[in-house]
Order: C-alpha cells, then sequence, then structure tokens
C-alpha cells in the first residue's frame, strides 16, 4: 500500500510578504492547486493527514482533509528546514494512504534517503509545487517512488 508526500500548492511571493514566512499563505492558483488535489485524492480512502504547520501547508491539504472528514494533524517535524531522520522514522508505523504535506526542501532529502535504501524511484522526479510523491510500501519498507505533476488548477 501507499504513502502521500505532497509538496505545498503554490504560495505567495516569499518576498512580497511582510508577515513570519510560517504565515504565508497560498495563492489564488495555490489555493485552486489545494481544491484541484481534493479531487484528486477524493477516490482515495485517505486515513490521516499530516501537515507542516506553515499556513500554506495546512492550506493544501485542508480541502483534502475535509473531502475525507479527517483533521490536518500539524506536525513540526514537517515544517521547512527540519531533519528528515523523524519522518523516516515514523514511515513504517503510518496506516496506508497517509498523506503527509511538506515543503520543496525536505521532500527531495527524504526522496534521496529513500532512494539510497532500495527504493526504486520509477520515473522523473517531479519537485514543483502541488506535485504529489507517491511511495509504495511492502512490510513496512518503502519499495518504489513515484513522482505525480501537480494537478491542473
Amino acid at each position: 500500500m501507499a504513502l502521500y508526500l505532497v509538496r505545498h500548492a503554490i504560495a505567495g511571493d516569499r518576498l512580497g510578504w511582510s508577515g513570519a514566512d510560517r504565515d504565508r499563505p497560498l495563492s489564488v492558483r495555490g489555493h485552486a492547486q489545494a481544491q484541484a488535489l481534493a479531487r484528486r485524492f477524493a477516490p482515495v480512502e485517505v486515513t490521516r493527514v499530516l501537515s507542516s504547520p506553515y499556513v500554506r501547508c495546512l492550506q493544501t491539504v485542508g480541502p483534502l482533509a475535509r473531502g475525507a472528514g479527517l483533521p490536518v494533524e500539524a506536525v513540526e517535524e514537517l515544517a521547512e528546514g527540519r531533519s528528515t531522520r523523524p519522518v523516516l522514522d515514523w514511515l513504517p508505523a503510518l496506516p496506508d494512504s497517509t498523506v503527509l504535506c511538506s515543503h520543496g526542501d525536505l521532500i527531495p532529502d527524504l526522496v534521496e534517503w529513500l532512494r539510497e535504501r532500495g527504493g526504486a524511484v520509477e520515473g522523473p522526479g517531479d519537485w514543483r509545487n502541488a506535485s504529489t510523491w507517491v511511495l509504495e510500501r511492502a512490510a513496512g519498507t518503502v519499495v518504489a517512488l513515484r513522482a505525480v505533476a501537480p494537478p491542473v488548477a
């Protein structure tokens, strides 16, 4: 079964934002991407939604979580600039069909770590906003990874 690792949708301009970066919301296009992600995940029986506590991540998976009737669990370990170690420690214990939302620095590091430990990367990588990595598991171990392009918003 699979886990889903989502990069947050397009956020507002970092340079034009005067508040704390943690509070920077999605752009109009990012909100459209979040709605499109919710539609993409509608056929999946999502069991849990974990997210960086940054507003842009919470907003990305909010519509998906509402559609699944689940809360979004804000997890500091998925925040920007964090180490991959805690997340890697959780992966074996997470229920199938868990969605995790994080940032463009943490996700490539996670994918690379999993690849180095035997996870087969199928196809090209995709690191764009609102892209999803599908992590296929066998006996709790990630055995295959594949990127899914961002949905058309």
